[in-house]
């Protein structure tokens, strides 16, 4: 398999193997598409390695049935590699559905679904989190930036965190590990073309 070579080798005493094996705070920003769709990508990799994978999503609507929820879904059902578990903040997380109305403030179930998070990376509950849109809550100052930032750099284990979203913010940029800004060079909205099955969702 192809691994590639690093650019730097820091003097930080790990073997190549620890070093290799360190858990990833993973950021995809900026205007483009596609954010969401490679961090579903990098799921589609996780359940193949056997891992657990947790998706969280913060904006899109629980109406929405989008292509990556149908696939990923069937592949855990069919009972070869990880568990996939999937929350929707427009469903009132699955978790809170009987607490919380439908109608609640959506910055309050932006917190409850950070606390289960949070819940779940002291538990060690996946090894690969998809926080989808985490950066809008962020952004809205629903959920405290610095809290989310101490929380990730400090959580057990070997737990992958994919983030996405606009505007990620400066300081969770400086904290992860990978970032990947996706850049707009042409969109078919630009000429009236609205969204398409297939293509966004």
């Amino acid at each position: 398999m192809p691994q590639g070579q690093p650019s730097v080798v820091p003097d930080d005493g790990l073997s190549t193997r620890a070093r290799r094996d360190r858990a990833l705070l993973i950021v995809h920003t900026g205007e483009g598409k596609g954010k969401s769709t490679a961090a579903f990508g990098l799921a589609l990799r996780g359940w193949a390695q056997g891992w657990d994978v947790g998706v969280f999503q913060f904006v899109k609507s629980a109406k929405w049935r989008i292509g990556e929820e149908r696939a990923l879904r069937t592949l855990a059902a069919g009972g070869e590699g990880g568990d996939i578990t999937w929350h929707k903040m427009g469903e009132g997380w699955s978790w809170v559905q009987a607490r919380i109305d439908p109608a609640a403030d959506p910055a309050e179930a932006a917190r409850e679904g950070w606390a289960q998070i949070r819940r779940d990376l002291a538990a060690q509950t996946y090894r690969l989190y998809v926080l989808d849109e985490l950066t809008y809550p962020l952004k809205w100052g629903w959920i405290d930036t610095d809290e989310v930032i101490e929380v990730l750099r400090t959580r057990p284990g070997r737990q992958h965190v994919v983030v996405t979203g606009r505007a990620a913010p400066p300081a969770l940029i400086d904290a992860a590990d990978l970032v990947t800004e996706m850049t707009k060079v042409k969109h078919p909205m630009d000429a009236g073309q609205k969204g398409q099955r297939g293509i966004e969702w």
